[in-house]
């Protein structure tokens, strides 16, 4: 019903919003007389600001100057190319199923493109896939990360932004488990959360102060029959980025009322720069439910990986499998999403990967986003990925396949909290925690 009232509010607003873009045009069209009021200016960017706030935003486009190819699909996700085939290193981006599209990585792809051929999961809107499509859990993504391993194999390096860190983590210990010949060279997580109970955030501690049914009535909502995917069970996108703005709703105001008076004084750049940003921030997807359930449980919940209790279609998720192909965990000083010692954990849990195979690197300044994005990723972190990658560029060598008991991390190895500066005043976020799975 929330769903159904929601969309129903959508088009009450619609004719109003056609009202503000026609009053907006004839304030600023130059053959107008209404362009030259006094007020024009205000009454324009106050209809701007209307129209912006009220509308649903579609899915950006990544335009990065290269040609896109679609190279696989399946229902719930799809793999699009950059560039002609060429004789490259081949990198897969593991983009966050987390309510923000592929495109939210559109800098981290960027950053890559002069020295590999890169690929990128561009999941789907789960309010657009039919019903008749099936259900899609945390299984279905490690299935989805094994099939894209050994269809863009060999000689795969693979980069997981945050959430995707803990699947493509499993997906490579079960590929390990078999000897599998087409398992990655190296897989690198950015800012994943593969042991919540390191330096634990805001975030990290509401799922131990709810169940798991909590957050299946709380956030969990029948697709209406407006949608193609009518019938579906999701965690709906506008509930996810209610989460994300409460998360910093000062900021966001101010960044608004900074906009409208951009307009006002004519200050046009500055005002495509607000644009460009909200344009991909306010564009969000619905999440499958049994997805969004299973991840929430078996990561934020039990922390079955590091636990070694995780598993996959009934098979252990060892990571002591994990010798041959390289690791490396990439966190961030400021990271109030995943704390320092999370992502990291993946390095101490693979006990019989070789030192020489793993790497670690702390970016000193940088938030979530900045541990994927912006200047200090391209300046001081890109390159410490090229030579990881580089160094571990020879071909995957077959190893005979080994089962070895899972050995639980000891209390004594969890990080301590880290400063209560370092984490969000992200209270109301943390509701939904939708800002948990956000990348």
């Amino acid at each position: 019903m929330l769903y159904l009232m929601r969309d129903a509010y959508d088009q009450m607003l619609s004719p109003m919003r056609v009202a503000a873009e026609v009053a907006r045009t004839a304030c600023e069209n130059p053959f107008s007389p209404l362009s030259y009021a006094p007020t024009s200016r205000a009454i324009a960017a106050g209809c701007e600001l209307f129209e912006r706030a009220t509308r649903t935003y579609a899915k950006p486009a990544f335009n990065l100057q290269v040609a896109e190819r679609v190279v696989w699909e399946r229902p719930f996700c799809r793999v699009v190319a950059f560039g002609e085939p060429s004789d490259k290193p081949k990198l897969l981006v593991v983009a966050p199923l987390s309510g923000h599209y592929a495109t939210l990585l559109r800098g981290t792809v960027a950053a890559f493109l002069d020295t590999h051929q890169v690929f990128i999961t561009d999941w789907a809107d789960a309010k657009k896939v039919p019903l008749s499509a099936g259900r899609f859990d945390l299984d279905d993504y490690i299935d989805y990360c094994i099939d894209l391993f050994t269809e863009l194999g060999p000689d795969l390096h693979v980069a997981a932004v945050c959430q995707p860190s803990v699947p493509v983590l499993a997906a490579i210990a079960r590929m390990e488990a078999e000897n599998h010949p087409l398992v990655p060279r190296s897989a690198v997580l950015i800012g994943g959360p593969i042991d919540t109970r390191r330096s634990p955030t805001a975030v990290n501690r509401l799922p131990q102060e709810r169940s798991i049914g909590w957050f299946e009535r709380h956030c969990i909502h029948e697709v209406p029959w407006t949608h193609q995917g009518h019938g579906r069970d999701v965690y709906p996108g506008f509930l996810q980025l209610a989460g994300f703005i409460s998360m910093n709703l000062d900021r966001h105001q101010t960044a608004h009322w900074d906009m409208f008076n951009h307009l006002v004084e004519g200050d046009g750049d500055s005002a495509a720069k607000h644009r460009e940003f909200y344009d991909e921030y306010l564009a969000v997807m619905d999440l499958p439910a049994e997805y969004y359930l299973q991840t929430v449980e078996t990561v934020f919940i039990e922390h079955r990986l590091p636990k070694g209790e995780m598993r996959h279609r009934g098979a252990l998720v060892d990571l002591n499998a994990i010798r041959r192909c390289a690791l490396m965990a990439i966190e961030g000083e400021k990271d109030d999403i995943t704390g320092i010692g999370q992502t990291r954990a993946a390095l101490d849990l693979t006990l019989n990967l070789p030192d020489s195979k793993k790497a670690y690197h702390l970016q000193m300044g940088a938030g979530h986003y900045g541990v994927f994005n912006g200047s200090r990723f391209r300046a001081e972190i890109v390159p410490k990925i090229v030579a990881f990658m580089e160094a571990h560029g020879g071909a995957v060598e077959a190893a005979p396949a080994i089962t070895l008991p899972s050995t639980l991390l000891p209390e004594a190895d969890i990080v301590p909290d880290v400063p209560a500066a370092l984490i969000a005043d992200s209270a109301l976020a943390a509701r939904a925690l939708g800002s948990e799975l956000h990348a």
